[in-house]
């Protein structure tokens, strides 16, 4: 879980403001969107919705904002069309990387993305070539400032509740789940009244490269530069960072 972890905690300390509120309610209402297509607009039926449900109202997102983008998906009101591609590549020093994203013009983001990939050191390769890599896990994080409870009381809910691991990072704890066990976990922590900093169904590595110096600079830039693309919803990459300590 290392690569996975140690992104989200330099994203954390550099401040990093992909985070525009206008520029992460786009993203925001675009999985709503594309979640309530595939599975309908009733979020108690169709956990994709309730996931990213949670997700907008933990940004603060505003609930006319979720449900005019739930009817614009159901076809009640007039809206663009969005697809799902996920592409895939490598970045300095021989990482994966695996971009999704959601478009109305799939020319348009192929090209994004691939500009970015070439001008910062990387290659879009082709379909499958690092998906193999990862796999797909359930991963909730809760800042250990706010966990009111021990770690040994947080463990055992976890594990009771269906998750496959535990784990104590600096700032965090750090629970894994399979993707079909993640929204009863969820849900167990939540009736304990614990809140989450990460709570999503993502792709982890399953191995991970370590990078430092201008390689671990270079890497970094790549990714921040995929994530500031208004198609792109998410990047994830098998990178672990040597980052010297302020």
């Amino acid at each position: 879980m290392a690569g996975h972890s140690k992104w989200k905690n330099i994203q954390h300390r550099k401040g990093k403001q992909d985070l525009l509120r206008g520029k992460l309610f786009t993203k925001l209402s675009r999985e709503i969107f594309v979640a309530t297509r595939l599975g309908g607009g009733n979020p108690e039926t169709n956990g994709r919705l309730k996931s990213a449900i949670q997700k907008a109202r933990a940004a603060n997102m505003p609930l006319e904002n979720i449900e005019r983008t739930i009817k614009k998906a159901l076809g009640e009101l007039e809206g663009v069309q969005y697809e799902e591609i996920t592409y895939e590549g490598y970045g300095p020093g021989g990482t994966a990387v695996m971009v999704e994203v959601l478009t109305d013009n799939r020319n348009r983001s192929a090209a994004e993305v691939r500009h970015v990939f070439s001008k910062r050191g990387g290659n879009l390769g082709e379909t499958g070539c690092v998906s193999w890599m990862f796999q797909r896990k359930g991963v909730l994080a809760i800042d250990k400032e706010n966990a009111e409870m021990s770690e040994d009381d947080l463990m055992m809910l976890a594990l009771e509740a269906g998750a496959e691991d535990f784990r104590s990072e600096e700032t965090h704890y750090e629970i894994v789940t399979t993707p079909e066990d993640f929204q009863a976990v969820y849900e167990a922590l939540e009736r304990e009244g614990l809140s989450f900093t990460t709570a999503e169904v993502t792709y982890v590595p399953l191995n991970t490269v370590r990078l430092s110096g201008p390689e671990a600079e270079k890497m970094m830039d790549l990714l921040e530069a995929l994530e500031d693309l208004d198609d792109v919803q998410n990047v994830y990459s098998n990178a672990e960072f040597d980052v010297p300590e302020a």
